[in-house]
Protein backbone atom coordinates (compact mmCIF):
# COMPACT_ATOMS: atom_id res chain seq x y z
CA UNK A 1 0.00 0.00 0.00
CA UNK A 2 1.49 3.36 -1.18
CA UNK A 3 2.18 5.44 1.90
CA UNK A 4 0.70 8.55 1.05
CA UNK A 5 -2.61 7.11 1.44
CA UNK A 6 -4.16 7.50 5.00
CA UNK A 7 -6.57 4.52 5.91
CA UNK A 8 -8.24 6.69 9.20
CA UNK A 9 -7.31 10.11 9.98
CA UNK A 10 -6.17 8.34 13.55
CA UNK A 11 -8.13 4.99 14.13
CA UNK A 12 -9.00 6.82 17.00
CA UNK A 13 -12.83 6.26 18.07
CA UNK A 14 -14.60 10.02 18.29
CA UNK A 15 -16.60 8.74 21.47
CA UNK A 16 -13.93 7.93 23.90
CA UNK A 17 -10.76 7.94 22.09
CA UNK A 18 -10.36 4.19 22.18
CA UNK A 19 -7.40 3.21 19.91
CA UNK A 20 -7.57 0.40 17.48
CA UNK A 21 -5.29 -1.36 14.98
CA UNK A 22 -7.82 -1.69 12.06
CA UNK A 23 -10.72 0.46 10.77
CA UNK A 24 -12.85 -2.81 11.19
CA UNK A 25 -12.16 -2.63 14.77
CA UNK A 26 -12.82 0.78 14.94
CA UNK A 27 -16.04 0.82 13.24
CA UNK A 28 -17.05 -2.71 14.76
CA UNK A 29 -16.33 -0.91 18.27
CA UNK A 30 -18.88 2.20 17.28
CA UNK A 31 -21.29 0.20 15.97
CA UNK A 32 -21.41 -2.27 19.04
CA UNK A 33 -20.75 0.64 21.93
CA UNK A 34 -22.47 4.28 20.47
CA UNK A 35 -24.55 3.47 18.16
CA UNK A 36 -27.77 4.28 20.07
CA UNK A 37 -25.41 7.38 21.59
CA UNK A 38 -26.10 11.34 19.90
CA UNK A 39 -23.38 11.88 17.61
CA UNK A 40 -19.99 13.61 19.09
CA UNK A 41 -21.42 16.80 17.74
CA UNK A 42 -23.94 18.55 19.69
CA UNK A 43 -25.77 19.21 17.27
CA UNK A 44 -25.59 16.02 15.72
CA UNK A 45 -24.06 17.21 12.32
CA UNK A 46 -21.17 17.41 10.31
CA UNK A 47 -19.74 19.98 7.91
CA UNK A 48 -18.11 19.02 4.49
CA UNK A 49 -16.87 20.61 1.82
CA UNK A 50 -17.02 18.74 -1.19
CA UNK A 51 -15.62 20.01 -4.32
CA UNK A 52 -15.66 23.53 -3.14
CA UNK A 53 -19.10 23.29 -1.69
CA UNK A 54 -20.30 23.11 1.61
CA UNK A 55 -22.95 20.48 2.86
CA UNK A 56 -24.05 19.70 6.44
CA UNK A 57 -25.15 16.32 6.69
CA UNK A 58 -26.69 14.36 9.84
CA UNK A 59 -24.86 10.72 9.30
CA UNK A 60 -25.50 7.28 11.51
CA UNK A 61 -22.28 6.63 13.39
CA UNK A 62 -21.16 3.68 11.44
CA UNK A 63 -21.53 5.62 7.81
CA UNK A 64 -18.01 5.72 5.55
CA UNK A 65 -17.00 8.92 3.95
CA UNK A 66 -18.13 6.89 1.02
CA UNK A 67 -21.70 6.38 1.63
CA UNK A 68 -21.98 9.75 2.26
CA UNK A 69 -20.31 10.89 -0.72
CA UNK A 70 -21.68 8.49 -3.08
CA UNK A 71 -25.24 7.84 -1.37
CA UNK A 72 -26.20 10.54 -0.06
CA UNK A 73 -24.29 13.81 -2.15
CA UNK A 74 -24.26 11.73 -4.97
CA UNK A 75 -20.72 11.72 -6.36
CA UNK A 76 -21.22 8.62 -8.14
CA UNK A 77 -17.11 9.24 -9.63
CA UNK A 78 -16.25 7.73 -6.23
CA UNK A 79 -16.18 3.66 -6.67
CA UNK A 80 -17.01 0.48 -4.19
CA UNK A 81 -14.67 -2.46 -5.38
CA UNK A 82 -13.32 -4.21 -2.56
CA UNK A 83 -14.84 -2.28 0.53
CA UNK A 84 -11.55 -3.31 2.25
CA UNK A 85 -9.13 -0.57 1.46
CA UNK A 86 -7.40 -2.96 -1.24
CA UNK A 87 -8.17 -1.58 -4.49
CA UNK A 88 -8.11 2.71 -4.43
CA UNK A 89 -11.43 2.69 -6.34
CA UNK A 90 -13.15 4.70 -3.60
CA UNK A 91 -9.94 7.53 -3.07
CA UNK A 92 -11.01 10.83 -2.28
CA UNK A 93 -8.51 13.89 -1.29
CA UNK A 94 -8.85 14.93 2.00
CA UNK A 95 -6.88 18.17 2.85
CA UNK A 96 -4.37 17.13 0.32
CA UNK A 97 -3.87 13.55 1.13
CA UNK A 98 -5.49 10.61 -0.98
CA UNK A 99 -7.35 9.08 1.48
CA UNK A 100 -9.65 5.60 1.53
CA UNK A 101 -13.24 6.53 1.38
CA UNK A 102 -14.82 2.98 2.48
CA UNK A 103 -12.08 2.55 5.57
CA UNK A 104 -12.48 6.42 6.58
CA UNK A 105 -16.10 6.98 9.32
CA UNK A 106 -17.78 10.36 8.04
CA UNK A 107 -17.79 11.47 11.69
CA UNK A 108 -14.27 11.90 11.88
CA UNK A 109 -13.99 13.90 8.70
CA UNK A 110 -16.27 16.94 10.06
CA UNK A 111 -14.80 20.48 8.54
CA UNK A 112 -12.85 18.41 6.46
CA UNK A 113 -12.44 19.65 2.53
CA UNK A 114 -12.63 16.83 -0.14
CA UNK A 115 -11.96 16.39 -3.77
CA UNK A 116 -12.88 13.56 -5.78
CA UNK A 117 -12.50 13.01 -9.50
CA UNK A 118 -16.08 15.46 -10.44
CA UNK A 119 -14.50 18.70 -8.56
CA UNK A 120 -11.37 17.79 -10.50
CA UNK A 121 -12.73 17.06 -14.18
CA UNK A 122 -14.71 20.73 -12.79
CA UNK A 123 -12.16 22.37 -12.74
CA UNK A 124 -9.93 21.47 -15.89
CA UNK A 125 -7.07 19.93 -14.31
CA UNK A 126 -4.93 18.42 -17.39
CA UNK A 127 -5.16 15.44 -15.71
CA UNK A 128 -8.76 14.64 -17.78
CA UNK A 129 -7.48 15.53 -20.98
CA UNK A 130 -4.22 13.25 -20.37
CA UNK A 131 -5.80 10.27 -19.31
CA UNK A 132 -8.39 10.18 -22.87
CA UNK A 133 -5.15 10.95 -24.68
CA UNK A 134 -3.67 8.12 -23.37
CA UNK A 135 -6.15 5.25 -23.28
CA UNK A 136 -5.67 4.40 -19.66
CA UNK A 137 -9.27 3.51 -18.93
CA UNK A 138 -11.20 0.45 -20.70
CA UNK A 139 -13.81 -0.28 -18.25
CA UNK A 140 -13.60 2.61 -16.48
CA UNK A 141 -14.28 1.83 -12.92
CA UNK A 142 -10.93 2.09 -11.43
CA UNK A 143 -10.11 5.68 -12.93
CA UNK A 144 -11.66 8.21 -10.79
CA UNK A 145 -9.78 6.65 -8.01
CA UNK A 146 -6.66 6.47 -9.72
CA UNK A 147 -7.16 10.49 -11.50
CA UNK A 148 -8.09 11.66 -7.64
CA UNK A 149 -4.28 9.69 -6.48
CA UNK A 150 -2.44 11.23 -9.43
CA UNK A 151 -4.01 14.67 -8.68
CA UNK A 152 -3.08 14.73 -4.71
CA UNK A 153 0.82 13.71 -6.43
CA UNK A 154 0.89 16.17 -8.59
CA UNK A 155 -0.16 18.61 -6.13
CA UNK A 156 2.56 17.30 -3.90
CA UNK A 157 5.01 16.91 -5.95
CA UNK A 158 4.44 18.83 -9.63
CA UNK A 159 7.48 17.16 -11.25
CA UNK A 160 7.05 13.45 -10.66
CA UNK A 161 9.35 10.78 -12.24
CA UNK A 162 7.93 7.27 -13.95
CA UNK A 163 9.16 5.82 -10.63
CA UNK A 164 7.37 8.19 -8.27
CA UNK A 165 4.07 7.96 -10.37
CA UNK A 166 3.98 4.35 -9.85
CA UNK A 167 4.73 4.52 -6.15
CA UNK A 168 2.26 6.90 -6.05
CA UNK A 169 -0.36 5.08 -8.01
CA UNK A 170 0.77 1.51 -6.18
CA UNK A 171 -2.63 1.31 -4.20
CA UNK A 172 -4.70 1.55 -7.12
CA UNK A 173 -5.90 -1.44 -9.04
CA UNK A 174 -7.17 -2.41 -12.33
CA UNK A 175 -9.22 -5.09 -13.25
CA UNK A 176 -8.38 -4.36 -17.46
CA UNK A 177 -4.78 -4.40 -16.95
CA UNK A 178 -4.08 -0.35 -18.28
CA UNK A 179 -1.09 0.26 -15.86
CA UNK A 180 2.14 0.73 -18.32
CA UNK A 181 -0.67 3.62 -19.64
CA UNK A 182 -0.98 5.70 -16.16
CA UNK A 183 2.20 6.89 -15.84
CA UNK A 184 2.34 8.93 -19.38
CA UNK A 185 -0.88 10.51 -18.77
CA UNK A 186 0.39 11.66 -15.33
CA UNK A 187 3.52 12.80 -17.19
CA UNK A 188 1.65 14.43 -19.96
CA UNK A 189 -0.12 16.24 -16.84
CA UNK A 190 2.28 17.35 -15.33
CA UNK A 191 3.80 18.86 -18.53
CA UNK A 192 1.07 20.68 -19.03
CA UNK A 193 0.95 22.35 -15.68
CA UNK A 194 4.44 23.25 -15.84
CA UNK A 195 3.64 24.84 -18.94
CA UNK A 196 0.24 26.46 -17.71
CA UNK A 197 2.13 27.93 -15.32
CA UNK A 198 5.35 29.11 -16.73
CA UNK A 199 2.88 31.27 -19.39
Amino acid sequence: MNADFQQTPNNLCPYCSAAFETFDGLKAHVVAVHKTEPLPKPDGLIQLTVNGQSHKLLVAPEWTLYQVIHDKLGLTGVKMFCDRGACGSCTVIMDGRPILSCMTLAIECDGKTIETAEGIAEAGHPLIDSYVNHHTMQCGYCTPGFITTAKALLDRNPEPNESEIMQALAGNLCRCGTYPQHPKAVLEAARTLKEEHSK
